[in-house]
């Protein structure tokens, strides 16, 4: 039997109770879900699902990830809500591989872990199965395993696990309505482009939780624990210098609180050159390279490749008394003796963040 699965969570359970029922059905996994989004969300709930089925001892096979043929069929659906037509052209699609799939293979009867999810309708699955399944000249196989507190013996699995649950469908438009809803950034959309993984971003999840697999095959004790703190996206600067856009690089938790200064520099007090107003201070790549501890090759070089956030972080903290400066600060290559512009977006918010901490560390502690 093929099963198309949408996620480790849903699979986890659903894969257990199908070689319970259908003990003499040798069960593949397929791995078909090109409404995921970004990519790194989807690499995330792959690697998952990989650790879920070599736990349980099922094949996975992995499907195309045919990205922009599944936003071309729901194009003019981007605002439908939840359950609403754009779901259902969504899961049709991954029903209708999956069973083409199937009968490639030569099996004869497929499913989908998204029966068990308590965000679908199991009543719509279940009439799109089967007819797809008629079309390929199979059975759709769909039991209600939510029924008899099986979405509660769901979650317990799974966090006896210790999978990763992720908190939103899987699409961008889903995401977007839903951050909207909650009225919170979409920040796992945004991927800056100097690739610097940001604090709770997917990156820093997938390294993660990549990170998790590394232990286990090394047998090594670790958990994953959940830790409250304040969150920064930028999300857009600008620097001008006598009217012209001038270089600069903008370090971690800078903000401004009209998105818009103007003035001069009023005077130096250290490494930090000061502006006559907003907070803004700025400093020279050259005292920045100091406090990094190595040289970067350019301003254009830093802007598009810097250090790791944590660094940056250290290097704020460096130069700010106390950790609850949200000030502007500029990495330029010379200091400005004119008038200067500065348009600055960016986003502080609460956050929930993983960690992951190795157990013999903090038994030591």
């Amino acid at each position: 039997m093929l099963v198309h699965i949408c996620c480790a969570v849903d699979s986890h359970y659903f894969l257990q109770k199908l070689r319970e029922d259908y003990p003499h059905e040798k069960l593949i996994g397929f791995f078909y879900d090109p409404n995921i989004h970004p990519y790194s969300e989807y690499r995330l709930r792959l690697l998952e699902v990989e650790r879920s089925c070599r736990q349980l001892g099922i094949d996975l096979i992995e499907g195309p990830y045919d990205t922009e043929a599944w936003l071309e069929a729901v194009r003019g659906l981007e605002n439908e809500p939840e359950k609403g037509r754009r779901c259902s052209i969504c899961f049709d699609r991954r029903f209708e591989v999956s069973a083409a799939k199937a009968a490639e293979m030569g099996e004869r009867s497929y499913t989908s872990t998204l029966l068990t999810s308590p965000k679908k309708s199991l009543q719509q699955l279940r009439r799109e199965g089967e007819r797809l399944a008629a079309e390929y000249g199979l059975k759709f196989v769909a039991p209600d395993y939510r029924k008899a507190s099986g979405t509660q013996e769901q979650n317990r699995l799974a966090k006896e696990a210790r999978l990763y649950r992720q908190d939103y469908c899987g699409c961008l438009y889903g995401l977007n309505i839903q951050r909207d809803q909650q009225q919170k950034l979409a920040d796992e959309l945004f991927s800056p482009v100097s690739g610097q993984i940001q604090p709770e971003s997917i990156e820093e999840r997938l390294a993660l939780y990549e990170k998790r697999i590394e232990l286990e095959e090394r047998g090594v004790a670790y958990r994953i624990v959940r830790e409250r703190f304040l969150n920064w996206r930028l999300l857009s600067g600008l620097l001008k210098v006598k009217g012209r856009p001038t270089p600069a690089h903008i370090l971690p938790y800078s903000t401004l609180k009209r998105g818009y200064t103007r003035g001069k520099i009023a005077e130096r007090i250290g490494p930090l050159s000061y502006l006559n107003r907003d907070e803004v201070r700025l400093l020279t790549l050259q005292e920045y390279q100091k406090r990094l501890g190595r040289k970067i090759g350019s301003l254009t070089e830093l802007i598009f490749a810097p250090p790791s956030f944590e660094e940056e972080l250290a290097i704020r903290r460096s130069l700010c008394d106390g950790p609850y400066d949200l000030g502007t600060l500029l990495v330029v290559d010379e200091i400005p003796d004119g008038k200067i512009e500065l348009r600055l977006e960016s986003h502080t918010f609460e956050d929930v963040r993983e960690r992951l901490i190795l157990m013999s560390a903090a038994e030591e502690k």
